[in-house]
């Protein structure tokens, strides 16, 4: 009895093993997971993309369907073991919840990246076959960045290939204040190839090596540990499948997605999402910048738009090329190489000044070598000369205000918004939200909402006094019937109150208003008013107060004559006085 009993339970310790053994082969197509983590890319905000440059010139989106269908279990493993591939494709459970998930809840996204794929897969596909590897793995960028190459991830992965700070550097990429070549979809590219090259060549296994490139290889390698394959053992049978219960959640969840990537992106047309039309093909060449460069300055030149030249060069993150450096490329459409290459000169000096970088500076704003030398006490008699009326108290009068800020009250018509008021003001709708306390940015009809305005003060309207403690400007009250208006010093205690007319004159009887110096400026081709600021060291504000333009007044035409407020410059409009000497009022003090 013993015996009969010890064969049946060998018996079916032997079922049992080999039970297992299928179990552990077939596991890929058989895994069930509810607690993977997707990955970011999922998360990509459609609108957002479709604010890239190339989908809103190059190209017409294919017209949705409406086709949500999804197929059968055998339809999806079926369609994968056709694709001419060298990585196994495998289907399960987790695979078919990604491939739906792309199918319904991310169509738009699918149809999005379709349309980048026309132009950055054929960067993919050439990068890839220089180092001989399968073509199948340009959809890795479809999981990492939803092939957006400006995508950042939460812990700082960056670029079409999700490139971290020491991976990139460690492969040799550039990343500096001016430069991220993470960003570069040539050269990021090129480094993922070689980077999943060495991965292979680590495992021999190309689901592994998808797994390192997300995780790293230490995080494979303890895996494989805790799965009991020894290290150093080649007969040993290593697969993403056989450690997946010890990689982690987020690792689990991308392979089976980079499996549903290639199903979607080859399999689109079956479940009612249409193929992207190209309206305008974008063929590129790079020609090599030598010298420090500005986007603007290409753009003006050469005619292109600068939020093309961005697309194409998402690496320089100032819209600066920093040639002077080191040689860098630039990626320009092809037929605007040669033009590059024949107007280099002309391109290095538009606008030169403007965006030259300061190489020496000396103390002082001096250009020549710094010394110490007596003034003979110019500098004390210029500085006597502000003095004003309280000069006993030696307190330095105020600069004339050019600028005030006033609150105004708006009522919230139907159907406006926070972004419409303070496009309306020349306001943001963050300052908006600060000035009335509003968390969430909404507002409803009847809403008051008070908005700070900046309102511009004409010298005739400005009148300066000074107090012992601080010289003060107040716009005028009552400018029309000129008569005088005061300010008490209550602070001393002083019972007397100076007023306008009993400020000091200037030396020759003149009455002195401070007024910035000017100069004029002749619009020409490419001139905007922020442009024209930055040119002269002033602001648009300024140069708008002194045209007497509003500030919500930006456009400006070539050949008009605009009146530039100088850095730093003032000049006197004396007004000659009408032959009446003001006379100063002696004041007394009451003595305690």
């Amino acid at each position: 009895m013993k015996k009969t009993l010890f064969t049946i339970l060998l018996c079916f310790g032997g079922a049992l093993t080999a039970s297992s053994a299928q179990s552990i082969l077939e596991l890929r197509y058989s895994i069930t997971d509810d607690n993977i983590i997707a990955p970011e890319s999922f998360e990509t905000q459609t609108r957002l993309l479709e604010e890239n440059f190339y989908l809103k010139n190059f190209v017409v989106p294919g017209i949705d369907t409406g086709n949500s269908t999804t197929a059968t279990p055998r339809e999806y493993e079926q369609r994968l073991a056709k694709l001419p591939t060298v990585i196994d494709l495998p289907y399960n459970s987790i695979v078919k919840n990604y491939i739906e998930m792309y199918l319904t809840r991310r169509r738009g996204l699918v149809a999005d990246m379709l349309a980048l794929h026309n132009y950055y897969g054929r960067i993919f596909e050439e990068e890839l076959l220089k180092e001989g590897m399968p073509l199948e793995l340009e959809y890795l960028p479809v999981i990492e960045s939803a092939i957006n190459p400006n995508a950042v991830s939460r812990a700082g992965a960056v670029g079409l290939w999700q490139f971290m700070p020491a991976t990139a550097k460690g492969l040799g990429m550039e990343i500096n204040s001016l430069v991220d070549e993470r960003r570069d979809p040539r050269m990021s590219s090129r480094n993922a190839a070689r980077y999943l090259k060495q991965l292979h060549d680590i495992y021999n296994d190309w689901s592994l090596a998808i797994a390192a490139y997300n995780c790293g290889p230490g995080n494979v390698n303890k895996a494989l540990r805790r799965a009991g394959v020894e290290e150093g053992d080649e007969n040993a049978k290593k697969d993403f499948w056989e450690i997946y219960n010890y990689l982690p959640s987020e690792t689990r969840g991308y392979v089976p997605a980079f499996i549903a990537a290639n199903y979607v992106m080859n399999y689109y047309r079956q479940h009612g999402i249409s193929p992207t039309i190209v309206k305008r093909h974008l063929t590129t060449d790079t020609v090599q910048i030598n010298k420090n460069v500005h986007f603007n300055q290409i753009a003006a030149v050469l005619n292109i738009p600068v939020e093309e030249i961005r697309m194409l060069n998402p690496q320089y993150l100032k819209d600066m090329i920093p040639g002077d450096y080191r040689p860098y490329n630039l990626t320009l459409p092809t037929q605007q190489c040669l033009s590059y290459i024949m107007s280099e000169k002309k391109i290095h000096e538009y606008d030169k000044d403007l965006y030259a970088r300061r190489t020496t500076a000396e103390p002082g704003g001096s250009s020549s070598t710094a010394s110490v030398v007596s003034d003979g006490g110019q500098a004390n008699l210029a500085k006597a000369e502000k003095q004003t009326a309280n000069s006993d108290s030696n307190k330095e009068i105020a600069s004339q205000a050019t600028e005030r800020i006033i609150n105004k009250t708006h009522v919230v018509a139907r159907g406006e918004n926070i972004r419409d008021i303070a496009k309306a003001y020349g306001v943001s709708a963050t300052d908006i939200k600060r000035w009335n306390k509003l968390r969430r940015g909404k507002v409803k009809e009847g809403d008051q909402l008070t908005i700070q305005v900046v309102e511009h003060i004409t010298p005739e309207e400005v009148r300066v006094v000074a107090t012992p403690e601080v010289a003060q400007v107040f716009p005028s009250e009552n400018k029309e019937n000129g008569n005088a208006q005061t300010v008490a010093n209550e602070s001393t205690g002083d019972e007397t109150a100076k007023t306008v007319a009993e400020q000091p004159k200037p030396r020759e009887n003149t009455q002195q208003t401070k007024a910035v110096r000017t100069t004029t400026h002749v619009v020409k081709k490419g001139d905007t008013l922020d442009r024209i600021a930055r040119k002269y060291g002033t602001t648009v504000a300024a140069i708008q107060a002194a045209n007497g333009m509003k500030k919500t007044q930006t456009g400006i035409q070539i050949g008009q004559k605009l009146k530039i407020p100088a850095k730093g410059g003032t000049v006197s409009s004396a007004k000659k006085s009408s032959g009446k000497k003001a006379t100063r009022k002696k004041t007394t003090r009451r003595r305690k």
